[in-house]
């Protein structure tokens, strides 16, 4: 039975455009992006290897940042002196508009195929901002507008993110999103002012469907870049167009953010992700065993849990310790192998009455004072620097705090918080208590 030579010929440049994509992806990792799947081998001739691509944009890209490392792969694959060139291919479109900046796809924040609502483990400290995410990709621009989620390292805010982008994506006729970091807005509209080009990056930002923005916090003390994303939000929300932002703390505590835009980010609906409960953190656990195929035992997950409260990402770091440890041993993963993986003995963790009788004797008073509803300003300034120094020093959520001191709500907590942290800014003196202060609790701790 003979072979078609067009077949062969197909699986042969196949083959050799599938060495050259991973020759890249392996050796200029920094230089890869998830499109490269949609680039096509075209001909090569005369020592030229050319390369279509979707859209005017990748061709920039690739012809500015990715020239030498593809021709060197295409040497590797080929075994010849070629040299590559980028091409947009017949029906190629002009990249959205952006091909005078140079702004490409690329730029988009990757979406992490795990990060899906059903991989998303909720507990009473993401319960609600959980709900309005599912809302959010169900009814964009209707449900919460803007949508701004916030919380601690590790804690599902980029999950919660990208679940609604990989929802709305799914669409049969999904709606234009654009995915970026605070990072890649600001550097946007820097070249565009650089290049006097403010009139296509407005184009591009005030046309999407769903505005995505992680880490928005970093937009504090950019006055040019606030007064530019002042008037995005207010296109988009006036046009009913989905805002979703993230911080690592609420609008109100953003440094250097200007009042309307705490004004306008407070509009909507704003949800705390908080640390996760030892229930919680037991099922995320057993959400990354099963993710990862590694078969964990209950003692083991409990162990895990109990001795990692800080954030998902310490978790997940700790499941993946343990399963390579058991990759060295015979035998499945037990209690002693975590033990041995982890370390028997636990880290001396900073607690709230450490903190609490380490103030009380710098300051002269009694714990159950700064534990009372007593609200001289003897009393209430060290119950305020405790509540700074439990957020600061543990791993406790606003509530869990607010319990040690006689069942305050987690919004006495971050206003106490948030006042210890701007005297401290101003005052050199408070300053330098506070850091004395840290320096006795963590040696009270050990």
């Amino acid at each position: 039975m003979s072979t078609d030579p067009t077949t062969t010929v197909k699986a042969a440049a196949a083959t050799v455009w599938n060495d050259i994509v991973e020759h890249v992806r392996l050796n200029y990792p920094e230089l890869a992006r998830g499109w490269f799947t949609d680039l096509r081998l075209g001909d090569i001739e005369q020592g030229v290897v050319h390369v279509h691509t979707m859209n005017r944009a990748q061709a920039d890209y690739l012809e500015q940042h990715c020239r030498r490392s593809f021709s060197e792969a295409a040497q590797a694959a080929t075994g010849r002196l070629v040299a590559v060139a980028f091409e947009p291919g017949e029906d190629a479109g002009p990249g959205d508009g952006l091909e005078a900046l140079g702004f490409a796809h690329d730029e988009q924040l990757v979406l992490n195929p795990d990060y899906s609502f059903d991989n998303f483990v909720t507990g009473p400290c993401n319960r609600l901002a959980h709900a309005a995410a599912i809302a959010v990709a169900d009814e964009p621009g209707r449900a919460y507008n803007p949508f701004f989620v916030y919380g601690g390292v590790g804690l599902g805010k980029t999950h919660l993110l990208q679940a609604i982008c990989r929802t709305v994506r799914e669409r049969p006729t999904p709606p234009n999103c654009l995915y970026i970091s605070c990072e890649t807005f600001i550097n946007h509209f820097i070249e565009a002012v650089e290049r006097g080009a403010l009139h296509q990056f407005r184009y591009r930002y005030r046309h999407v469907d769903l505005l995505v923005i992680d880490d928005i916090q970093f937009l504090a003390e950019r006055e040019r870049s606030q007064e530019e994303f002042f008037h995005t939000f207010n296109t988009l929300h006036q046009s009913q167009r989905q805002i979703i932002l993230s911080a690592d703390c609420s609008p109100s505590e953003i440094p250097s953010l200007e009042e309307r835009l705490v004004s306008r980010f407070n509009s909507g609906l704003v949800a705390l992700l908080d640390h996760p409960c030892l229930e919680t953190r037991m099922a995320i656990i057993r959400k990354k065993a099963k993710l990862r195929c590694i078969e964990v035992p209950e003692d083991v997950i409990r162990f895990v849990a109990s001795r990692i409260d800080t954030n998902i990402r310490a978790l997940e770091g700790a499941l993946i310790k343990i399963d390579a440890l058991s990759q060295t041993l015979p035998g499945p993963i037990t209690l002693e192998l975590a033990r041995e993986s982890l370390g028997t003995e636990p880290a001396h963790p900073i607690t709230i009455p450490t903190i609490l009788e380490t103030v009380a004797q710098r300051f002269n008073v009694k714990v159950s004072d700064l534990q009372s509803k007593k609200r001289s300003k003897a009393i209430t300034q060290p119950r305020h620097i405790s509540m700074y120094l439990a957020r600061k020093l543990t791993s406790h959520s606003l509530e869990q705090i607010g319990g040690y001191f006689g069942g305050r709500d987690h919004t006495t907590v971050l206003h106490a918080s948030r006042a210890i942290s701007e005297l401290r800014t101003a005052d050199v003196q408070l300053r330098e208590l506070l850091d004395e202060i840290m320096t006795e609790v963590k040696n009270a701790a050990h």
